[in-house]
């Protein structure tokens, strides 16, 4: 098998994304296209399908929803004892917008990512929505089992202090109904839809300011659902220049 990657990075047509690729997470990648994909920020969109543009956008999509599963799995078997809050808490940490921008930066993906320099403003959740997206194109490119270990083992051992990570205070939406009632801005956590899969219930929120619609977010709990819809929106206003500044990541001492 390791023959196997090898060979088809050695005739790859684009070694230098192989390469980088190995280096960072351990293996060659089987269809690279798909890698090449993940990087490519929607500002770099060239070839399109009918009015449909080829970016990393459904591939973001896609890598959401499995690290998100191979995080919430690995969390329930490493704390056997914890309470589904907690479980939930470090989840939503974990694959922070924050979290994810600065693990992609860490890992170098910024060098490989291809944007127009129009969208430079937006380049730190860029180098997140790369990594989500890489996800997604490692899973349809290996399958679940093999994203869950280099999740696991190349990323979260390697590169994640959960033991740091558990003591670190983000409330997105406090810090979000706080800039709301400073802005006299009318905010509010709308539920749009529950859908029941036997006996987990899946929460969808959409955050609306202004009856504007901004962040969505979907958990098994509500309370989940609004931090992660909490989080999308705040970076969204950060992105827009509507939010100046980010909230404090850690606990004063």
């Amino acid at each position: 098998m390791a023959l196997r990657d090898y060979l088809a990075h050695c005739f790859s047509k684009n070694k230098t994304l192989s390469e980088f690729i190995h280096n960072d997470f351990g293996f060659y990648p089987r269809n690279i296209a798909l890698y090449e994909l993940a990087f490519t920020h929607k500002s770099a969109s060239e070839n399109s399908i009918g009015n449909f543009k080829l970016n990393n956008e459904r591939l973001e999509y896609l890598g959401d929803a499995v690290l998100s599963t191979a995080v919430a799995d690995y969390l329930f078997r490493l704390f056997p004892t914890k309470a589904e809050g907690f479980l939930t808490e470090m989840r939503s940490r974990i694959v922070s917008r924050q979290s994810l921008n600065k693990l992609s930066q860490k890992l170098g993906f910024e060098r490989m990512i291809h944007y127009s320099h129009d969208a430079h403003s937006s380049f730190k959740s860029m180098t997140g929505n790369a990594f989500e997206a890489f996800v997604g194109a490692l899973y349809l490119d290996r399958g679940y089992d093999f994203t869950k270990h280099i999740i696991i083992d190349r990323i979260i051992r390697v590169h994640i202090d959960l033991e740091q990570l558990e003591q670190t205070d983000v409330n997105f939406k406090s810090k979000l109904l706080e800039w709301a009632q400073k802005e006299k801005r009318h905010l509010v956590f709308k539920l749009l839809n529950e859908k029941n899969n036997r006996q987990d219930r899946l929460y969808q929120v959409v955050v609306v300011i202004d009856d504007i619609e901004y962040g969505h977010g979907a958990d098994y709990s509500i309370k989940g659902a609004e931090q992660l819809a909490a989080e999308k929106t705040w970076n969204m206003l950060v992105e827009q220049h509507i939010l100046k500044t980010e909230p404090n990541q850690t606990k004063e001492p």
